[in-house]
């Protein structure tokens, strides 16, 4: 065991440990190495100004992916390679991204543009040919307040892709990965004040872990326990990452269930489940920010507990089943069972989310999701919905609908399932089945909708999957 994180920046490597680890990536970048080129907008993973390039050893190499410094902390960087806008110049010349930017006049006040410029990189950094909807999908994350995007897409186009070059030729990895080869079977534990930190490499040491300290926060992406931390002065008293557990990294079929580890990140899961369940990546798509989805996992999602967290209302539907390990063993719980009330779990004090299984919807069943929000991309839910049923010779057969943001936890709605169970596919009936709808959902208003906005939601968004599926 040690008491320290090793990672690189922009080619250079990095020790740490103590109190230092606990400070988000974007302040050490910032304040510690003057590296100021990161800027910190909102502070919550919204925008985008603080994208870097976070490269962890996948197939034996370092694959990049953008994420926002902001929400990260440094104890997430072990074992990793950070590449900064500082560092995607080559030879201290501006790169052919950089310098595509500047040719089209790309930048106007210029807050944003170091993020743009890092989310570009990384793109074609992994893609040798690049679409404008490529360009478009890579810079969800990122928010421009001046230029109206048009310039940036146009840059975008104009890079000429034959200069660029790749970051495994800027910064050689063999150092970078037997140094971390070396330290990838050490398991981590820090403590600094009041502040705990620990990383196993076995799911028995999480739970060992989670076990021995109290109020323990588990973490992956910590795309949430971020903004807790930059907005709500939160401060775990034990931090336990999973990042070192390689049997938490699995993501397979057998038979008709997916079965997705605790440590698959959502970009991870995405990709996977594109032509598996096209419903379903569908809403992944418009999850969040590459940056978000690219460290968020399905897992971490689940045990936020939100009722307006978009992946709930298809497990719910597809009644999924979560495999908890614990001091006791393991043990799987269906996912609505798991949910006792808001923020309340079916969840020991040693036990952490391991696995996730999704059984497939099966020939002859619609499965339809929704999510209703004020932007289509990189927002947060109003209302959510899924519907799965099946319908023989024009008549309703088994029936399963899940509502969010309409509780303090997302809702099968049992009456309206056996309302619409052998009832004809017509619109009247679906008509019908809102009305009783809006009987068992109890939503409140907030900054995203009325309650009546909800409820209106609720008894529409029947009517609308009729008419998608009549």
């Amino acid at each position: 065991m040690r008491d320290f994180i090793h990672f690189y920046l922009n080619g250079k490597p990095v020790t740490l440990s103590g109190s230092a680890v606990f400070q988000t990536l974007s302040d050490f970048l910032r304040y510690e190495r003057g590296a100021t080129g990161t800027k910190v907008v909102c502070a919550e993973g919204d925008c985008g100004a603080c994208t870097v390039l976070l490269g962890k050893v996948e197939a034996g190499a370092l694959a990049y992916r953008a994420v926002n410094s902001c929400i990260q902390s440094l104890y997430q960087l072990d074992c990793t390679h950070v590449i900064t806008v500082e560092g995607v110049k080559l030879n201290g010349t501006l790169c052919a991204v950089q310098e595509a930017m500047t040719a089209n006049h790309a930048a106007q006040c210029g807050y944003c543009t170091p993020g743009f410029v890092v989310s570009m990189c990384g793109l074609f950094d992994a893609q040798t040919s690049v679409t404008e909807q490529d360009i478009k999908d890579a810079l969800t994350g990122n928010l421009c307040r001046c230029t109206g995007y048009e310039p940036i897409i146009k840059s975008g186009l104009a890079v000429e892709t034959d200069r660029v070059v790749k970051f495994s030729q800027m910064y050689p990895q063999a150092e970078m990965l037997e140094s971390f080869r070396k330290l990838a079977d050490q398991p981590i534990y820090i403590q600094a004040g009041n502040q705990t930190f620990g990383s196993p490499t076995e799911t028995a040491g999480a739970i060992k872990f989670k076990a021995g300290h109290e109020k323990t926060v588990v973490v992956q992406g910590a795309t949430d326990v971020g903004v807790w931390c930059n907005k709500r002065n939160f401060v775990p008293p034990a931090v336990l990452s999973l990042s070192k557990i390689e049997e938490l990294k699995d993501l397979t079929i057998a038979g008709d269930v997916v079965r997705v580890g605790a440590r698959v990140t959502l970009s991870e899961l995405e990709a996977f489940i594109k032509d598996v369940v096209p419903e379903f990546y569908a809403i992944l798509n418009i999850f969040g920010a590459p940056q978000i989805k690219n460290a968020g996992t399905l897992a971490g999602n689940i045990a936020n507990g939100s009722p307006i967290a978009d992946t709930l209302p298809f497990l719910f539907v597809m009644e999924a089943e979560l495999e908890l390990a614990g001091g006791q063993g393991s043990r799987r719980v269906g996912i609505r069972e798991f949910y006792k009330g808001y923020k309340t779990f079916d969840l020991a004090a040693d036990e952490i989310i391991v696995r996730v299984h999704i059984p497939l919807p099966q020939p002859g069943e619609t499965l339809k999701l929704y999510k209703v929000s004020k932007r289509k991309d990189l927002d947060i839910s109003t209302f959510t919905a899924a519907i799965r049923l099946t319908v023989e010779q024009g008549m309703v057969g088994n029936v399963r609908i899940a509502y969010g943001g309409v509780g303090p936890v997302v809702l099968r709605l049992p009456r309206t399932e056996a309302f619409l169970s052998g009832k004809t596919h017509t619109l009247e009936t679906y008509e019908a089945a809102g009305l009783l709808a809006r009987e068992e959902i109890t939503p409140i208003s907030d900054v995203r909708g009325s309650s009546e906005f909800r409820f209106q939601l609720a008894e529409n968004i029947l009517q609308k999957f009729f008419y998608e599926t009549c």
